[in-house]
């Protein structure tokens, strides 16, 4: 009977290497390699890109430093992930969530629609609190081809900054741990990676805010992988939540200073609206974050469920 079959014993290493289910590593050593792999990576593009700037004694300005930074970003981690899908977790890249359907440029526009009622949430009520003041737009000082170019490039940077981040974060990291533990630890333990590796940037200081804030914006945007089980969601999400932070409202983006299109002034205390970081640090992100949740809720709910593909 296939009840009475027996059990073959594992060995010692088969038993630390290999997942119990199926022929391939356990997911923290596929997370572990798919890292050291991208480090590599990273190293070999950077390296030039490096020499370079030591050789010819150039200042790249923060904006095309950034973008370059993103560009390097987009081999490194799409290869290093392709890779670790490939021969470790045997599957494809696709698998994580990247199904070319009608859903997915309908998902990016929707995130970034849903994150312009988040960042104008949290506009309104620093406003209201009396902690922001308005001090003008750009095209008051700049001329319509900085306005244009100085847009255009930000919105390409962030493009490619919410394609890098959620490939990683809400693509590698959720989904593997997901196959080692449970979706809940893995949403926990891909969060709290995500804001560790924010802790680098500009205006870090109050790192426990700054942590616990990005901390939340990880779950937020792994329910928009979960509401849709795919990555076009949060990659639209984290796309319009820079985009829309930064350019349109004014803020900082996780502490970073790039061109906008408002220019404001923020006095309020820094528990609440995050100081030179920006809103992601301060309690201020509390609501725009509900706001978000509700949304997303919206529209996996009723509209994504009501029209299935």
């Amino acid at each position: 009977m296939p009840g009475n079959q027996p059990v073959l014993n594992r060995s010692f290493l088969v038993t630390i290497f290999q997942s119990p289910d199926e022929p391939r590593l356990r997911a923290g050593w596929r997370l572990l390699v798919q890292t050291i792999l991208l480090f590599m990576l990273f190293i070999c593009a950077g390296v030039p890109l490096g020499l370079l700037a030591v050789f010819t004694e150039i200042e790249l300005p923060d904006s095309l430093s950034l973008g370059l930074n993103q560009v390097i970003g987009i081999f490194a981690i799409t290869s290093s992930i392709f890779l670790a899908r490939r021969f470790l977790d045997k599957r494809s890249i696709g698998s994580l969530g990247l199904k070319l359907n009608k859903w997915a440029p309908l998902d990016i526009l929707a995130g970034v629609a849903i994150t312009f009622f988040m960042m104008g949430t949290i506009y309104l009520i620093e406003v209201s609190a009396g902690w922001l003041t308005f001090e003008g737009f750009a095209w008051q000082n700049d001329s319509l081809l900085t306005v244009f170019g100085g847009t255009l490039g930000m919105l390409v940077v962030f493009i490619l900054v919410g394609w890098n981040e959620e490939l990683l974060s809400r693509g590698y990291h959720l989904q593997t741990l997901t196959s080692g533990l449970n979706i809940y630890w893995a949403v926990l333990i891909s969060s709290a990676i995500f804001g560790i590796l924010h802790l680098g940037n500009p205006n870090a200081d109050a790192k426990f805010f700054v942590a616990g804030g990005i901390f939340i914006a990880g779950v937020f945007l792994a329910y928009g992988y979960l509401a849709t089980k795919e990555l076009w969601l949060p990659i639209g999400l984290h796309i319009g939540w820079n985009f829309f932070e930064g350019v349109v409202f004014g803020f900082p983006v996780s502490g970073l200073d790039i061109y906008r299109l408002t220019h404001i002034s923020v006095n309020g205390p820094d528990l609440w609206t995050g100081g030179p970081f920006g809103p992601e640090a301060g309690l201020v992100l509390i609501p725009g974050i509900l706001v978000g949740t509700a949304l997303v809720y919206g529209y996996s709910r009723f509209i994504r469920k009501q029209h299935p593909v």
